[in-house]
């Protein structure tokens, strides 16, 4: 949609209070944690906001239909100047190892979480980013600009769409307010959904505190960790609970990681701050899907060391599990129950990365000797370059079309030979071959948020006009159909695009 004239908020702010979520709005329950956890503190709203987008798929999911997106209440909410009812918005703290080194006391920064709404698909915490200063924010300004506000909105879209656990946006809401980073930008904020935005910097920083532990570990099992209870909820054995509830985040942990990997996705910033409880892809800051497939791709030009490359995001997820598990051994855990508890991450891993790549390859299962072909093909890939999401899709049509496929590689010979042993394996696979291509279309996206699409939809935001953020997330919902008029979406970037560096600062 495009810019209208903004109307004063003052009035909606007003009755913003109340009239969205009146029979749905359901408290907050992360401020029935002790008041050492968070501060109250009202966002900083934007002067005249424009809303650039809102979903309605996730609207549906807090019962809000599209004349309520369109509403004046709706608008002062995700700007900052509304409030659900009864619930006065809060900043949480926690801590966290950033690029490997212990960071001491973070925060939300720049978010506020304005509530808990139970809509038909279950409670979600509803929290604005970009939303103004906390006690948190660490010598800045506490406001997101347009450019990486677009980014984070995109970005959950795809994931979901793709089926990655993710957090999820609501709304995109942005301004002529200015903010200054490297060069001068203007200010948006992103509403931002999920069951719950706990971290692992939550748990460290509590890593010294038996009592406040104790209540965030209670509080994490009532929301969603229930099975992992040990004894009566009266009296529950605290030190069996929280090894029970490492050894599901790590089991949630390691799939996740699995994901990214078959996916392409970098993160970009995995400090043990962006983790979440709950398993979900959180804070996206510098992340990216890969165009040209390199095993070593640093999507982050702030990360120097390449700590976070594409290959080393498992072995960081289980580096960050593990400062969790000693986080917790203030509760009375033991080492070796807490070894226990994270040990089940390895196999976890390989076993989803394994289903998932025989899945991409359309064979029925994955047999042991199926890592040399797995590994040759990672290594034909970073030899050539090769485009990650289309070597996959176009692998599907090798049998009437094998050199669309080997047109993706600088030397088809080594291709033609990769291909030889494929066809070899899938030979001997008992997957029926009629219904093989439509399978691995179902699981090999055609269309992901590359870098350049992206940016392309913010310069347009950036005159006013969101039309091209509204077409990237009706495709991002199903990446898997092919569009016959959105075939430019599924090219790689032209050699005279310029590469988008993205930083910690995006």
């Amino acid at each position: 949609m495009n810019r209208p004239d903004a109307p004063p908020l003052a009035a909606a702010a007003d009755n913003a209070q109340g009239a969205l979520f009146a029979q749905s709005a359901s408290g907050c329950a992360f401020a029935n944690l002790p008041a050492s956890f968070y501060t109250h503190v009202a966002p900083r709203p934007l002067t005249a906001p424009w809303l650039a987008h809102a979903n309605p798929v996730v609207a549906q999911w807090l019962g809000l239909d599209a004349a309520a997106l369109q509403s004046p209440e709706f608008l002062a909410l995700c700007a900052g100047s509304g409030r659900l009812p009864g619930v006065e918005p809060l900043a949480s703290v926690y801590s966290g190892h950033q690029f490997g080194v212990w960071a001491g006391q973070l925060g939300d920064g720049r978010a506020h979480l304005l509530g808990d709404i139970q809509g038909p698909q279950g409670r979600w915490e509803i929290q604005l980013k970009g939303s103004g200063r906390t006690p948190y924010s660490r010598m800045g300004d506490g406001w997101a600009v347009l450019r990486s506000s677009v980014r984070e909105y995109l970005a959950s879209q795809a994931m979901s769409g793709l089926g990655i656990p993710t957090t999820h946006a609501l709304a995109l809401v942005a301004s002529a307010d200015p903010v200054i980073r490297e060069t001068p930008e203007t200010a948006a904020v992103v509403t931002r959904v999920a069951p719950s935005f706990i971290r692992f910097g939550h748990f460290e920083h509590w890593a010294r505190s038996a009592t406040e532990q104790a209540a965030l570990l209670d509080h994490v099992i009532a929301q969603g960790f229930q099975d992992c209870r040990v004894g009566p909820g009266d009296r529950p054995d605290r030190p069996a609970t929280a090894c029970q509830l490492l050894d599901e985040v790590t089991r949630r942990t390691a799939r996740l990681m699995a994901q990214w990997q078959l996916a392409g996705f970098c993160h970009g910033v995995m400090n043990t701050d962006n983790m979440s409880i709950l398993g979900l892809t959180l804070d996206y800051g510098p992340y990216g899907f890969m165009d040209a497939f390199q095993a070593n791709h640093i999507c982050n030009h702030s990360d120097t060391l390449g700590r976070y490359a594409w290959n080393a995001q498992p072995a960081v997820a289980q580096w960050n599990l593990t400062r969790l598990a000693e986080s917790l051994m203030v509760l009375g855990c033991s080492v070796p129950d807490l070894e226990a508890a994270l040990a089940p991450f390895e196999s976890t891993f390989l076993q989803a990365y394994h289903a998932g790549l025989a899945r991409k390859f359309g064979l029925s299962d994955w047999r042991p000797e199926d890592a040399g072909l797995g590994d040759a093909w990672w290594a034909l890939l970073h030899a050539q370059r090769a485009d990650f999401t289309l070597a996959f899709r176009r692998l599907a049509d090798v049998d009437t079309d094998a050199q669309s496929w080997l047109d993706l590689f600088t030397d088809a010979q080594a291709a033609q030979q990769w291909l030889d042993r494929y066809r070899t394996r899938r030979a001997q696979d008992p997957h029926p071959q009629a219904g093989r291509q439509a399978a691995m279309n179902r699981v090999n996206p055609l269309y992901v948020l590359r870098n350049h699409l992206a940016q392309q939809a913010i310069e347009a935001a950036q005159q006013g006009d969101a039309s091209g953020i509204d077409h990237l997330m009706d495709l991002l919902q199903d990446p898997f159909t092919e569009r016959p008029d959105c075939a430019q979406y599924a090219r790689p970037p032209a050699p005279d695009i310029p590469v988008v560096a993205v930083s910690c600062s995006s």
